[in-house]
């Protein structure tokens, strides 16, 4: 049986999440290891825009809000 990989897309607004990978090798996951979403740390989901998209995070200190299909690219690890 599969076992189905947590995303950041997934958590809720309030959760603290801890990263696991970004998928992909293009310019968009370079893009958000050098916006502070690299394995191992941690993101607390301060909420959603009314229909979802975008997120807010917040990440090593500073805020940042990022698209769903961003969000899609990020594993989550198991705490």
């Amino acid at each position: 049986m599969a076992v189905a990989c947590l995303t950041l897309e997934d958590a809720s607004p309030g959760e603290t999440v801890r990263i696991g990978d970004v998928v992909g090798d293009d310019r968009v996951a370079l893009r958000l290891l050098e916006m502070g979403l690299t394995p191992g740390s941690t993101v607390r989901v301060l909420g959603r825009a009314p229909f979802g998209d975008p997120l807010e995070l917040e990440v090593r200190g500073y805020r940042l809000s990022i698209r769903r299909a961003e969000a899609a690219r990020v594993t989550l690890e198991a705490v």
